[in-house]
């Protein structure tokens, strides 16, 4: 092995006790491959099997907490305890490798797909009009009740339990990409005037009572260390919206409601700067310096190669987190661990599909993805 990729290979313990072999850890990816019943699919199960023998810790793509949460076709479903047996089906096949495994829980809020929600209800925080992406159009939502917030909340919680009794690691909460966490937390999407908007601490009320059920679920129902972990998107583009000062304070509020790790989730994880950036420091260095040691710091982000990954721990990420490294190449820690880092491959060769396992779904979205991945006929 490179001696420049050690630190790429030395475990690491969270405070709860769960030892992770090395310090690389698998992104979560929808796959849009679930069955058309929202459960785990024969090809998903495949896919996680060829992916996860060499990393120090998987987490799993996203599943909705409700039936109005969901945020991608074919996305595996989690609201219901028919879907115990399915969850236990990819806790299997993610665990197969050795690593422990976290399941990634959400609700897509104003992002979930009209087609595809019970009477296209879609909600958020507030009606503000959401714009269109590659996989959700422009919508209005509607702005959801009091007692309808309760009902999300408790959903998380029976999201973990259904975790734990699937046989899962711990649970990672989705509180990105302006889904349903971060319309609350935003101050562009939450216009609301009652306890659950308007000021920062009524805009942190839905996030950390999302947190204290699902504590309370792990403290009751979990007899092994249970790990719960927070991912984020630090601003948002728009005018008035999100930015890094208040992420700072949702960071704190993370920390001390007891979270095992804060997950970054950014463009770039190595160059990415703040929407109001004034000074030189990226994203990542500007929440290491925030957390201080506190509690372990995961990044996302075109970390693609060993010196990507290699230069984040050094930037002070406890564990980086790569996806499209894995999907171009299952083998990519095992290679870089025996010193054949020459040997990754970084494009998709369509001959080589099939050996790579990826499921049809997902393949169709990587053609149609434009500059994301380098594919060879």
């Amino acid at each position: 092995m490179n001696t420049n990729y050690k630190n790429l290979f030395a475990s690491f313990t969270f405070k709860n006790g769960i030892t992770l072999r090395n310090r690389v850890v698998m992104a979560p990816m929808t796959t849009w491959a679930s069955n058309d019943d929202y459960t785990i699919s024969d090809d998903e199960v495949k896919y996680y099997k060829r992916r996860v023998k060499g990393v120090g810790l998987v987490i799993t793509g996203c599943t909705h907490v409700q039936p109005n949460g969901i945020g991608f076709t074919n996305e595996f479903a989690a609201y219901d305890d028919r879907f115990i047996p399915s969850l236990r089906k990819l806790a299997d096949a993610a665990k197969s490798g050795g690593a422990p495994v976290v399941l990634q829980i959400f609700h897509a809020g104003n992002k979930a797909l009209p087609d595809l929600t019970p009477n296209g209800d879609v909600v958020s925080s507030s009606a503000v009009e959401t714009e269109a992406t590659g996989f959700a159009p422009s919508v209005m939502p509607r702005e959801l009740s009091h007692d309808e917030i309760l009902e999300v909340i408790h959903a998380f919680g029976e999201t973990t339990r259904r975790a734990i009794e699937a046989g899962f690691d711990g649970v990672e909460i989705h509180g990105a990409h302006g889904f349903l966490l971060q319309n609350f937390f935003s101050p562009f999407f939450n216009r609301r005037e009652d306890q659950w908007g308007g000021s920062l601490e009524n805009r942190l009320r839905f996030p950390l009572a999302v947190i204290k059920e699902m504590k309370n679920v792990i403290e009751n129902h979990a007899t092994e260390p249970f790990i719960l972990g927070y991912r984020i998107s630090p601003d948002e583009h728009q005018e008035g919206g999100l930015r890094m000062k208040d992420s700072y304070v949702l960071i704190d509020r993370l920390i001390e409601a007891g979270v095992d790790y804060v997950h970054a989730s950014l463009a770039d994880a190595l160059s990415s700067k703040p929407v109001d950036s004034q000074d030189k420091k990226t994203y990542l260095e500007l929440i290491v310096e925030h957390v201080n040691s506190r509690v372990p710091v995961l990044a996302a982000g075109s970390m693609v190669t060993p010196d990507d990954v290699a230069k984040g721990l050094d930037k002070g990420l406890n564990l980086a987190v790569i996806g499209h490294a894995l999907i171009t190449e299952p083998d990519w820690v095992e290679k870089v661990q025996s010193g054949q880092e020459s040997e990754i491959q970084t494009t998709i060769k369509a001959s080589k599909v099939s050996e790579l396992e990826l499921p049809e779904k997902l393949w169709g979205v990587i053609q149609a993805s434009g500059p994301w991945f380098m594919i060879e006929e």
